[in-house]
């Protein structure tokens, strides 16, 4: 059975009377590679920074690892990774990764051994003795992820984390985020970019305006919300068709996007075709992209807000 390492119950957090979080509850399994999504302002940040001990709870509690969590000594198996950069700029970079991995619990020996570990593994060893104002945006991206991760922490939340970083270095993290996560860490990760939550995230909830609006894995999530669409690739040219089974959305030469109509299946599409003798090359369902949800649910709790106000 698997273990969720973090549980969070009716968590509220209020600054005056705006509910930044509120009553938010979700669970992270063990291992789990995690997508917290969200619009500017929707709440994401202030849940982190109560994940990580830096918020109090106005109501609500979180469970981490099988206990209530400690803001002061479960922190140390915390890795946080924020959107903004925590680095000092004056500092030699291999003395400012082995100075927070040593505030991060290890000591001076394990440091040193981690520090030179991930240089070596990330290739940053030759940037040792330079200054962290000298880096560039993506360089200072690598060291804060090293920083992040290097006391193997159990739950790591990551912020954005392929800011800033070139495609090849972007995948450099992207492979070593799976690695974290096959040896037992668990990643929270939060972006913008819909198309990496996809490729990278097993679970996501959705918040928007202090509430959760969306839970589930990728796949459940895709599967909610599709709209019966197929794509269809005929070997006849300019195909002309006509049924009641569904409705041509786009055609273009050979290949068509459908939708079927209700009280129809997929195999009353495959039937039509192959009846009126057209050759299927390909067919598929056309899933919408997390990005298309994204959008739609976030307006969608916006009229409704809305609405609301109005009627107040």
């Amino acid at each position: 059975m698997t273990k969720n390492i973090l549980s969070i119950n009716n968590l509220q957090k209020h600054f005056g009377t705006h509910k930044a979080v509120d009553d938010i509850s979700f669970n992270i399994e063990e291992g789990n590679i995690f997508g917290l999504l969200g619009p500017n302002g929707a709440g994401k940040t202030t849940l982190i920074r109560m994940i990580t001990g830096i918020f109090n709870p106005d109501g609500g509690s979180i469970i981490f690892d099988g206990k209530k969590f400690d803001p002061i000594n479960d922190v140390l198996k915390i890795g946080y990774m924020p959107e903004e950069r925590g680095l000092y700029k004056k500092m030699k970079i291999g003395e400012h990764a082995l100075y927070l991995a040593q505030l991060k619990g290890l000591s001076k020996a394990d440091a040193m051994s981690k520090v030179v570990y991930w240089f070596k593994k990330l290739s940053m060893e030759s940037w040792w003795n330079k200054k962290v104002e000298d880096l560039s945006k993506g360089m200072s991206q690598k060291l804060q992820f090293v920083t992040t991760v290097l006391h193997e922490p159990k739950l790591i939340i990551l912020d954005e984390p392929f800011s800033g970083l070139d495609p090849l270095n972007a995948n450099l993290i992207k492979d070593e985020i799976y690695g974290l996560a096959q040896r037992g860490s668990t990643i929270i990760f939060s972006t913008h970019r819909m198309e990496q939550v996809e490729e990278i995230c097993d679970h996501i909830i959705l918040v928007n305006l202090g509430k959760k609006i969306l839970d589930g894995s990728v796949s459940e999530v895709k599967q909610q919300f599709k709209e019966n669409k197929f794509s269809l690739q005929l070997h006849e040219h300019n195909a002309v068709v006509n049924s009641n089974a569904f409705t041509l959305q786009i055609q273009n030469d050979n290949k068509l996007t459908v939708t079927i109509n209700e009280g129809y299946t997929s195999n009353d599409v495959l039937k039509y075709f192959i009846e009126n003798n057209y050759t299927i090359e390909s067919f598929n369902e056309i899933l919408p992209s997390l990005n298309e949800i994204f959008i739609a649910l976030v307006n969608n709790t916006k009229a409704t807000t809305r609405a609301f106000e109005s009627k107040a």
